[in-house]
């Protein structure tokens, strides 16, 4: 046994002097282990698909409707808090109102996510794993969706994995400074997108169960943490009390009001497996699960046994990941609410992965980017919803002949959001939303829009028709109540966007004369949002 020890001894000693004598070590540069170049020419190949998607995709209407926000600045907005407009007016300022500009900075905003999330995982892996975790993040499709199209969720992955970094540093490094830098990013994650709540959740609840740094709970700089997070949301809170709490409600009673009685509903949480494999690809989803299984059956009850790096990034993990899971057997859970838990998600799942299950994940990743690529270029299946990329500026530029025929109505769409928003991207002057017949329409109705100014106008309604089945303006789609609004609503010829011969979609246009405003929505006050949102105002 001596023997066999010294032997060995003798053979490692061998193996690091040829290592040390090798050119590569003498020249500083480390070699990276067999069967990496594929896996890094395979990420590579991702990667450039993605840039070429910039070029390729025309504007997605969320796109159009954060823009909108950025042209109307304001310290937040009715249905999310105001970064991404800060973000897109920064870049359209820049590069021109196009929609390369809000690619770019969706694009910029997410590479630097990516560095963000490297150096998270360094705090937590060794070099090798971290670059698993890197080719991990680059495969999912949710990065895909993060650089191309505008939402909330673009600066809330960045600010949240920044947070992430000075709260690990705070705790495990003891470094005092970063509880306030630390409580500073949480805030501008809350000021991108509420659901930085689960930050604090998931600190609280990391102090909570470890034994070690359970000190901190009762700690000043824990305070100091808190008190920079409400300092840096005031803007938001200063916007929600000026009107009447609009956003805070909409984000919480208006979604509890439509679940319906709590009904269960397995086709919901069934979609959002569906979504989720979709964005993380099957196998590094399903990998959740069973890593998860496997370290609850290890510990069981006794969480706080489990090593405190594995502790800290499973409290921001399991909390979004879960937690959204059993929301969605009662409610919608849409594709990028459980995005932020990925972050820390990966970063722990690594640990568990070795090359072969990187090397399948990515082929997965290149066979679903090769599918987008081709259906974004040639769009081979029509997409019967208005989110799609496909015809926007052709309808922008039908829109206009219309205006040139008609110069002096004014144009409103009343399809949710998003035709209103397109044509407000392309079209020079304001297009409005169906608050012109007594609708809600989010963010329109807090722009200050005066309708009666409207009052006598003629009007163009655009009205989209996305799995239309003829090629008329369907005057039988207009609701009933619509017509108290005009003394007449007449069908023009519709807009048909063709490719080649195909028509692909459809709107139907119609001539709406002699407008009546609504009278809740005669004024921009105060008091009119005010009525919209307190109800015992509105019982009177």
């Amino acid at each position: 046994m001596v023997q066999s020890r010294g032997r060995f001894k003798c053979d490692q000693d061998r193996i690091r002097q040829l290592n040390m004598a090798s050119p590569a070590v003498q020249s500083g540069k480390i070699p990276l282990p067999a069967g990496w170049k594929l896996l890094i020419w395979l990420t590579v190949f991702i990667v450039i698909i993605r840039l070429a998607f910039i070029l390729a995709m025309g504007p997605m209407p969320q796109d159009a409707y954060y823009d909108f926000y950025a042209q109307h600045l304001a310290l937040s907005y009715y249905d999310h808090p105001p970064v991404i407009a800060y973000l897109l007016r920064i870049f359209t300022m820049v590069f021109g109102k196009r929609v390369f500009a809000l690619k770019l900075a969706d694009s910029m905003v997410t590479w630097m996510s990516v560095l963000a999330f490297y150096n998270l995982s360094r705090q937590f892996l060794s070099l090798h794993k971290a670059r698993y975790g890197m080719v991990l993040l680059l495969s999912t499709f949710m990065i895909s969706i993060l650089s191309l199209v505008s939402t909330p969720d673009v600066p809330l992955i960045l600010s949240w994995t920044i947070a992430l970094i000075f709260l690990h540093g705070a705790i495990f490094k003891s470094q005092k400074i970063y509880w306030v830098w630390a409580g500073v990013m949480t805030g501008v994650c809350f000021d991108s997108k509420y659901t930085a709540v689960f930050l604090i959740v998931g600190v609280f609840l990391f102090l909570l169960l470890s034994n070690k740094y359970r000190r901190f709970l009762f700690s000043r700089w824990f305070l100091i943490y808190l008190l920079c997070f409400a300092l840096t949301i005031l803007p938001v809170v200063i916007w929600n009390i000026r009107n009447g709490f609009a956003s805070f409600k909409f984000q919480s009673e208006g979604r509890m009001n439509s679940m319906e009685g709590f009904q269960i509903d397995f086709s919901d949480f069934g979609g959002v497996i569906g979504h989720q494999s979709a964005i993380l690809m099957p196998i590094l989803f399903f990998s959740f699960f069973y890593f998860l299984y496997r370290i609850i059956r290890k510990y069981k009850l006794q969480i706080s046994r489990i090593p405190d790096d594995q502790l800290f990034l499973l409290s921001f993990f399991v909390p979004v990941f879960l937690g959204f899971f059993c929301l969605s057997f009662f409610y919608w859970v849409k594709i990028n609410w459980m995005m932020p838990a990925y972050v820390s998600g990966i970063i722990w799942l690594c640990r568990y992965w070795n090359k072969k299950w990187i090397r399948m994940q990515l082929i997965f990743s290149l066979i679903l980017h090769l599918a987008v690529a081709a259906e974004v270029i040639f769009y081979i299946i029509p997409v019967r919803s208005d989110d799609t990329w496909f015809g926007w500026e052709d309808l922008a530029r039908q829109v206009k002949e219309f205006r040139i025929a008609y110069p002096h109505a004014f144009i409103f769409s009343a399809d949710d959001y998003k035709t209103s928003a397109i044509l407000n991207f392309y079209l020079p002057e304001m297009v409005y939303a169906k608050n012109v017949v007594g609708e809600r329409a989010l963010q329109f109705d807090f722009i200050g829009t005066d309708l009666l100014r409207l009052s006598g106008h003629d009007a163009i309604f655009i009205d989209s028709n996305p799995r239309f089945t003829d090629l008329r303006s369907e005057s039988d789609a207009i609701p009933p109540f619509y017509y108290k609004y005009f003394d007449k609503i007449s069908p023009l010829h519709p807009i048909l966007i063709k490719k080649g011969r195909n028509v692909e979609r459809k709107f139907s246009v119609f001539l709406c004369t002699n407008y009546h405003p609504p009278p809740a929505f005669s004024t921009h006050s105060f008091a009119f949002i005010i009525w919209k949102q307190v109800p015992f105002l509105k019982k009177k």
